[in-house]
């Protein structure tokens, strides 16, 4: 498992930390808005961690940072800091979180026409992509004219931390050195991070954080002691029942190699 961070050494890139500075619709919007270069009248919302789950069989979606504006408009937000297979699984996790969310949205005997226009971000300490860039922006485009676009009004963002800055809006410059660690600089990396400090000074959202982590071990000791497959699902399985996360998540947060999840999967 590794070892487990304390309070005082979390990060904008902890996913429990990021979740929280997110709740603040003020930041949470300002991010959206540099991200894509557009400005936004309000967001209703941010629902943190949304859950869609479209059928009993099917892979149900845990989704960080779940945000929809005042035209309708739904954007995911996840930070990601492991790469794993990166090339093959990120595009594709971004693939079907966009699907799920049209799903989510689209009551039965609508129309196709009545989807969503969505946005699906992930925030990177890593390059997902190995080109260099600092944001990688995907639509649907004809091959055989790509100034053609397909229409359907979904885009898929991977922002890279290590990627070069040169055109780079400077706020988002300046937000990507801040996930890299370094210090803060600008207005609105500045407030993210003095958002982080508030969250850090709030006590019950620590004894929350600290009971996670506890929950987290136990099941982590509990699987070591039960054998190798076997003993991280039966860990797997209650730490999704005590956190209410999806499989996925439980394996991300017990940092199961990817090697030995789909065996752990398949016990579930």
């Amino acid at each position: 498992m590794g070892k487990i961070k304390t309070w005082d050494e979390l990060t904008i890139c902890d996913n429990f930390l990021f979740l929280k500075v997110m709740q603040n619709q003020r930041i949470c919007k300002r991010l959206i808005e540099k991200i894509l270069g557009i400005r936004i009248r309000r967001i209703t919302y941010p629902v943190t961690e949304k859950t869609i789950d479209i059928r009993y069989d099917s892979k149900s979606v845990r989704l960080d940072v779940f945000v929809e504006d005042d035209k309708g408009t739904l954007y995911d937000i996840e930070m990601q800091t492991t790469d794993g297979d990166a090339t093959d699984e990120l595009p594709k996790r971004a693939r079907y979180y966009q699907a799920m969310m049209d799903m989510d949205v689209l009551n039965k005997g609508e129309f196709y026409t009545n989807l969503r226009k969505s946005f699906v971000i992930f925030i990177c300490t890593f390059d997902p992509f190995a080109a260099g860039q600092s944001v990688y922006t995907f639509q649907e485009a004809c091959k055989e004219n790509p100034a053609l676009t397909m229409g359907d009004e979904t885009t898929k963002i991977f922002l890279n931390s290590q990627g070069n800055r040169e055109g780079l809006d400077p706020d988002i410059a300046f937000f990507l050195d801040y996930v890299n660690g370094l210090t803060a600089k600008g207005r609105f990396a500045k407030s993210i991070e003095d958002e982080v400090q508030k969250v850090k000074e709030h006590k019950e959202t620590r004894w929350e954080y600290m009971t996670i982590m506890m929950e987290m071990q136990k099941q982590w000791n509990a699987g070591r002691t039960e054998g190798k497959a076997e003993g991280k699902a039966e860990s797997v399985r209650s730490l999704m029942e005590s956190l209410n996360c999806t499989a996925e998540k439980a394996m991300e947060l017990l940092k199961i190699p990817a090697a030995l999840q789909p065996k752990v999967l398949a016990l579930l």
